[in-house]
């Protein structure tokens, strides 16, 4: 456990559903999809979330030479964040850490220079699509001199840059942490090696936006989605001493690696992320009353994880556990899918409501969990959520959030 407490006092997103969290939140709680038929011209349908973003708020023309649209987007986000945040009071720029999750780095400008290597060769594409390019970008813009790191860990890559920066603020290695994740893949390229993966969502014409059914009997897998989330973290000294907002705690953290199977989840493994998490927390698992699923969809990855949630909170106490999986609604970031889940966490705390496990017309019996099926609900005794990611290469990351 941190002998320092961690405030979450700023929010950041540009999301499939714009870029105000509270808005954000709110279409999910009405159930709203932002998944949409993407890429005509592949020869296989595809669905994907996209975040409606307006570059030229952030950069002028000049500006966005050699930066890729997972930089722009972590940029505005990680900005977002800061300014919610109230600025970042007296803090001294080397006291300023950045710790951002990318999966995949820069895809479009790797698109880019593939399709257009026969011709010219743009010549700002290696620090275009370079994965730490987002958080030098995010630096840069804050002016943020202390450490920049960048984690790249498939899906736990975001989640596994809150634990991190949040270590940081309670060793007092930094005054402020800027922490968040950035993922902008949504090119043919990337798509189709999705699509050659078989895990993505199928879908008949025209149910494009219900193609993602977490838990559901027929799930078929997820769908992309592209954006960026990012979080201020300061100590809970700091932020009330200078009159800050605290929409929550960040009280816990569990990293753990599977060490079975490259893609296939393992419910041993997500269990010891989870029961890590609650021990850094100081928290059992009857104190949880709301977890963000990582509830991808896939045929096999949301039974591990139910299986997993059943070992740490056992049969008999996990229907008190209420459950959803917002990428029904958002699509996956991968990267930045830690990231954003997280923000949707601290914000389900910080109102006491819970998003829905949107699309699941029928759960899955190997899937028995307590799902959040309506429309989002009311949760006047909420006091603590977690937040699950779990990655490709083995690695789990669980976050615990407690109220302020």
């Amino acid at each position: 456990m941190s002998a320092v407490e961690v405030a979450v006092s700023g929010l950041g997103v540009v999301s499939p559903h714009g870029d105000d969290p509270g808005a954000m939140f709110d279409a999910l709680m009405r159930g709203e999809s932002a998944l949409r038929p993407v890429l005509p011209e592949l020869p296989k349908p595809t669905t994907a979330a996209l975040a409606p973003f307006d570059v030229s708020r952030w950069f002028t023309k000049l500006q966005l030479a050699g930066v890729d649209r997972v930089s722009q987007m972590a940029v505005a986000a990680a900005d977002l964040a800061v300014r919610d945040a109230g600025t970042l009071g007296d803090a001294d720029p080397e006291r300023i850490g950045v710790y951002v999750g990318c999966g995949m780095g820069g895809a479009a400008a790797v698109e880019t220079a593939y399709r257009g290597a026969s011709t010219r060769m743009p010549p700002l594409t290696v620090p275009s699509f370079m994965p730490n390019a987002p958080a030098a970008q995010v630096a840069m813009r804050q002016q943020a001199q202390g450490p920049v790191l960048t984690y790249s860990v498939a899906c736990a890559s975001s989640s596994v840059a809150l634990a991190e920066a949040a270590k940081a603020v309670g060793r007092g290695e930094v005054d402020v942490a800027i922490a968040g994740g950035s993922e902008a893949l949504i090119v043919p390229g990337v798509v189709l090696a999705w699509q050659a993966m078989q895990t993505l969502a199928t879908f008949a014409p025209g149910e494009e936006a219900r193609a993602v059914r977490p838990f559901s009997t027929d799930r078929s897998g997820f769908a992309l989605g592209e954006g960026a989330a990012f979080v201020v973290l300061e100590s809970v000294e700091r932020a009330r001493a200078r009159g800050a907002r605290t929409y929550a705690r960040l009280a816990g953290w569990g990293i753990g690696s599977d060490a079975t199977h490259l893609t296939k989840p393992d419910t041993p493994g997500q269990a010891r992320a989870m029961r890590a998490a609650l021990r850094s927390a100081g928290l059992a698992p009857r104190d949880i009353g709301y977890c963000n699923a990582h509830g991808t969809a896939t045929r096999i990855g949301d039974v591990v994880e139910r299986n997993a949630l059943a070992e740490v909170w056992g049969e008999a106490t996990l229907g008190d556990l209420q459950v959803s999986s917002t990428k029904a609604l958002h699509g996956h970031l991968l990267g930045a899918g830690g990231a954003l889940e997280a923000v949707i966490t601290v914000l389900a705390l910080y109102r006491r409501q819970l998003p829905p496990n949107a699309h699941c017309t029928a759960m899955d019996p190997e899937c028995r969990l307590n799902l959040v099926l309506q429309g989002g609900v009311a949760a006047p005794k909420l006091e603590a959520a977690i937040s699950n990611s779990f990655a490709f290469g083995g690695t789990n990351s669980v976050l615990v959030f407690r109220r302020a």
